[in-house]
């Protein structure tokens, strides 16, 4: 599993390094280590850690920028599937409309190699690709997210939709307070639509970041237990992610 995530990442690095950029162009990197991966508030590593990382291409001008992430995963396993991956590539555009209002628009898919997911039982291709809008204003945001595809899996699911809601407050110079709620909705499957939260504390100490955070959510313990070994992965927990940019 960690020989697929690195090559994944070599080959982002290694594909982005040997470009030349514009004066107006920046490129980041990004290497984290997660207690327990959870997104939008259910884990994807059966509540077991995880390493992660990507690559960022910004064109500082316009605003426009892509890049790629990748994380170890458990859960395509577990549900029979055979993947133990996930890659994210994403495109979008950036601004800000005044001194206070910002915006961020575009398209994410979450890729899972081979997951075979489809040919199991009560699933589809966990493959899944979502268009996103996002407004700030200050430290606090509203974001959307649409499927316009079957969400990670889920049957008969297009047009899903994920209603994001938090803002990230300035403590200190290095210490941010992080806040987090939102509304999963799964199209056709009420059981599986939950709201997720999360409160947490980012020190960024300058080597490194590091992120505490308590994270909890109200999904139904059926439709979100571990087919490994039955444990809920919405249950409240703390999560610890210590990350590094360069």
């Amino acid at each position: 599993m960690k020989k697929m995530i690195l090559s994944v990442l070599v080959t982002v690095v290694g594909s982005t390094s040997v470009s030349t950029f514009a004066a107006d162009d920046s490129v980041a990197f990004n290497v984290a280590v997660t207690s327990d991966y959870r997104y939008r508030g259910i884990s994807q590593t059966r509540l077991d850690p995880a390493i992660q990382g990507g690559a960022d291409y910004t064109h500082n001008d316009s605003g426009f920028y892509a890049g790629a992430w990748a994380s170890s995963i458990k859960w395509i396993e577990d549900a029979g599937g055979d993947s133990n991956v996930e890659l994210d590539l994403y495109a979008g555009k950036r601004g800000s409309v005044g001194e206070s209002l910002s915006y961020d628009v575009g398209v994410l898919t979450y890729i899972y190699p081979n997951n075979q997911l489809g040919d199991v039982a009560g699933f589809e291709n966990a493959n899944t690709t979502e268009i996103y809008g996002q407004l700030g204003y200050g430290v606090a945001y509203l974001k959307y997210s649409h499927a316009l595809t079957n969400l990670f899996g889920f049957v008969d699911s297009k047009n899903s939709g994920y209603l994001d809601a938090g803002a990230n407050i300035s403590l200190t110079e290095k210490l941010t307070l992080n806040l987090h709620i939102g509304h999963q909705e799964v199209e056709n499957n009420s059981a599986a639509s939950y709201d997720d939260w999360k409160i947490g504390l980012t020190h960024d100490f300058g080597f490194c970041t590091l992120s505490v955070a308590g994270i909890g959510t109200n999904a139904d313990k059926s439709a979100y237990a571990s087919p490994a070994n039955g444990k809920f992965l919405g249950k409240n927990a703390v999560v610890a992610t210590l990350s590094k940019v360069f």
